[in-house]
C-alpha cells in the first residue's frame, strides 16, 4: 500500500503533471530568429504548432511528449522560405532536358539529341538552361544544327533566365512565327534576313502556346518531385512567381488530399483570367496556399539583353533593351491594385525598368505603407533611385546567387560605374530594414545554401572571385538567416504563422549536421539537412 502511495505521489509530482504535447526536440542549438535573434536549447510541439521554446530543463519538465527527439548538439532553424522562385516550372524541368552547364552550342544539341533518343514518344522536345555566355564567342547561335537533327519534331529550350528560348523551323512553322514580325516587348532574331530560331521574350510566347497542357498525372509528378527536392535543402515554404488560377486550384486539391505538404505563397500572372477571377474575390488563404500577389514583368533579363537601361548597353552600342509592356499597362495595373489587398510584384532588371515601376508605385502608394508591394530583383538600381524604395515602403525582392553568375559578364554589359548599382543588397536592406531572399529557382541552383554563400561571401561555387564581388554589399550572417526565413514571410504577409521558431507559431523546422551561423565560410556548401518538418511533420 506505502509502494502504490509513494507511485501516485511521484506521479503527480513528476511525469503525470506534466503537459501533453506530440513532440519535444531537446538538445539543440535551436536559432528561434525571434526579434533578438536568441536561442533556446529545447521546444515542444502540439497540434503542428510550438509549444514553447526555452532551456532543456524547462521544456524537458513542463512537457511530455509522445516523440522525443534528441538533436545531439545540432543547429535547429526555422524552414527556410524561398521568396522568388518558380516552383510548378522548376517541377516541369525536371522532365525535360536538363542544358544548365552547357559548355558550347554544339554540347547544348548533342543532351537535346540524346535525350530525345530515350523518350521517343514526346510530341515536343523542351529544355532549359542554356546560357550562351558560357560558350565561346558569347553569341546567340542559329538553329541550324536543330533543324538537321530534329527536322519533323517541334522543339524549343529555355534560356537559364526563362527570357529567351531557341526553336527548331518545326517548332516556329507551328506557332506561325516569321523573320520581321514585330512583337512588343520582344524580338525575333534575325541573321541575313532569315529568323535564327532565337526568341526574346514575348516572342516565343506563340510557341508555347502550341505545347499541349500535362496530363494531371504529369502535374502530380511534377509538383512531388520539386517538394522532394525541396524539403532535402530545408525549403518548407516556396513563393511561386506567376501561375495561373488552374495551378491554384490543381496545387490546393494536392494539398487537401496529402499529396502535397509544402506551403506555398502564389503571384498570379498578370493576365485578363486571372484579374477577373481573383480582384471581386480578393486574396485567398487556406492553411498551406496563399493567393495575394500579381507577378508583372517590366522587362527582360540582363543575361539576354532584354533588360531595359538608361544608357545603351556597354557592349551593343544604340541598345538599351524594352519594357514588355506599353507604360499605361503598369499605370493602370498599380491604380487598380492599389485599392485591394493584392500586393504588386513587378520583375524590373534594368535600371530604367527599375525607375519606371519605382515611380509608378510611389505615384499610388502615397508615402510610407504596409502594403508590401515588391519589386522582384531590384537587380540594376540608379543610385538616384534607391531613396524611392523607402519613401513608400517597396520592398526589394533579390536573389543574391544571380550577382554571382552574372558577375562574369556583368561590367562588360553595363560597364564599371553603373555595376556598382548592381546587385546592391546591403544598400537596399537599408531602405526598409529588412530584405526577403529567394534563388529564383530554376533560373538559379535550388540551394539555399548557395544563397547563403552567394549574400554573406559574394562568391560562387567555385570559390570566385577570391576576395568576393563588391564586398560593400554583403549581408552579415544574421541578415542572410532573417531573408531566408522572417523576411521572406513577411514579404508574403506570413511572418505570423511562419519563418521563427516562437510559441503559437507553425512548426516548420530544419535540423543541419553543421551550424550556419559558425561553419567556416569554406563549409558552408558542405551543410546538408538531416531532417525536415512541416507542421510538426516530418517530410525528410
Amino acid at each position: 500500500m506505502r509502494i502504490v502511495s509513494l507511485m501516485v505521489l511521484v506521479c503527480i509530482f513528476t511525469s503525470c503533471s506534466a503537459d501533453k504535447v506530440d513532440k519535444i526536440v531537446h538538445h539543440a542549438v535551436i536559432y528561434t530568429v525571434d526579434a533578438a535573434f536568441s536561442k533556446a536549447e529545447a521546444m515542444a510541439v502540439k497540434d503542428g504548432k510550438i509549444v514553447a521554446t526555452g532551456s532543456n530543463d524547462e521544456i524537458l519538465k513542463k512537457y511530455q511528449a509522445t516523440e522525443s527527439i534528441d538533436a545531439k548538439g545540432a543547429a535547429v532553424y526555422p524552414g527556410f522560405i524561398d521568396a522568388h522562385a518558380h516552383f510548378v516550372g522548376y517541377g516541369r524541368s525536371l522532365f525535360q532536358v536538363d542544358l544548365f552547364g552547357t559548355n558550347t552550342w554544339e554540347e547544348t544539341v548533342a543532351r537535346i539529341k540524346d535525350f530525345a533518343a530515350k523518350h521517343p514518344d514526346l510530341a515536343w522536345i523542351q529544355g532549359r538552361g542554356w546560357d550562351q555566355n558560357r560558350w565561346p564567342g558569347k553569341a546567340f547561335p542559329t538553329n541550324e544544327l536543330l533543324n538537321q537533327a530534329f527536322p519533323d519534331k517541334p522543339v524549343v529550350i529555355t534560356r537559364v533566365d526563362g527570357h529567351a528560348s531557341i526553336a527548331n523551323q518545326k517548332a516556329m512553322d507551328l506557332a506561325g512565327i516569321k523573320a520581321g514580325q514585330a512583337v512588343v516587348g520582344g524580338s525575333i532574331e534575325t541573321k541575313e534576313g532569315k529568323a535564327t530560331g532565337v526568341l526574346i521574350d514575348n516572342a516565343d510566347n506563340k510557341v508555347y502556346d502550341q505545347i499541349p497542357d500535362p496530363t494531371k498525372e504529369t502535374y502530380i509528378q511534377w509538383l512531388q518531385a520539386a517538394q522532394q527536392n525541396c524539403f532535402a535543402q530545408g525549403l518548407t515554404t516556396v513563393t511561386d512567381c506567376g501561375l495561373g488560377w488552374r495551378d491554384v486550384e490543381a496545387i490546393e486539391a494536392l494539398q487537401k488530399s496529402g499529396k502535397l505538404d509544402m506551403r506555398m505563397y502564389v503571384m498570379l500572372s498578370d493576365n485578363d483570367e486571372n484579374l477577373n477571377k481573383y480582384l471581386k474575390s480578393g486574396p485567398y488563404k487556406t492553411d498551406k496556399l496563399y493567393v495575394k500577389g500579381f507577378k508583372v514583368y517590366a522587362d527582360g533579363a540582363l543575361g539576354s539583353r532584354g533588360a531595359c537601361l538608361l544608357q545603351p548597353y556597354s557592349d551593343k552600342p544604340g541598345w538599351q533593351g524594352f519594357l514588355l509592356r506599353n507604360k499605361s499597362h503598369y499605370d493602370s495595373l498599380a491604380k487598380v491594385l492599389s485599392t485591394t489587398g493584392f500586393q504588386m510584384c513587378t520583375h524590373a532588371i534594368g535600371d530604367s525598368a527599375n525607375r519606371e515601376m519605382l515611380n509608378v508605385y510611389n505615384k499610388y502608394l502615397h508615402g510610407k505603407n504596409d502594403k508590401r508591394w515588391r519589386i522582384e530583383h531590384a537587380q540594376i538600381v540608379s543610385q538616384n533611385d534607391f531613396n524611392l524604395f523607402g519613401a513608400a515602403s517597396i520592398v526589394p525582392s533579390v536573389q543574391p546567387t544571380h550577382a554571382t553568375s552574372d558577375m562574369y559578364w556583368a561590367e562588360e554589359r553595363l560597364g564599371k560605374e553603373r555595376l556598382k548599382g548592381g546587385y546592391a543588397y546591403k544598400q537596399l536592406l537599408q531602405q526598409n530594414g529588412w530584405i526577403p531572399l529567394g534563388t529564383d529557382f530554376p533560373v538559379e541552383d535550388i540551394s539555399p545554401f548557395k544563397t547563403f554563400l552567394a549574400a554573406v561571401v559574394r562568391k560562387d561555387a567555385k570559390g570566385f572571385p577570391a576576395n568576393g564581388f563588391q564586398m560593400e554589399n554583403a549581408l552579415s550572417r544574421e541578415e542572410t538567416i532573417r531573408g531566408m526565413t522572417i523576411w521572406a514571410a513577411k514579404a508574403g504577409f506570413l511572418e505570423s504563422e511562419v519563418g521563427s521558431l516562437e510559441a503559437g507559431k507553425k512548426a516548420d523546422f530544419i535540423i543541419l549536421d553543421q551550424d550556419l551561423m559558425k561553419v567556416p565560410e569554406t563549409d558552408i556548401l558542405n551543410v546538408k539537412v538531416t531532417a525536415t518538418y512541416v507542421g510538426g511533420k516530418k517530410v525528410r
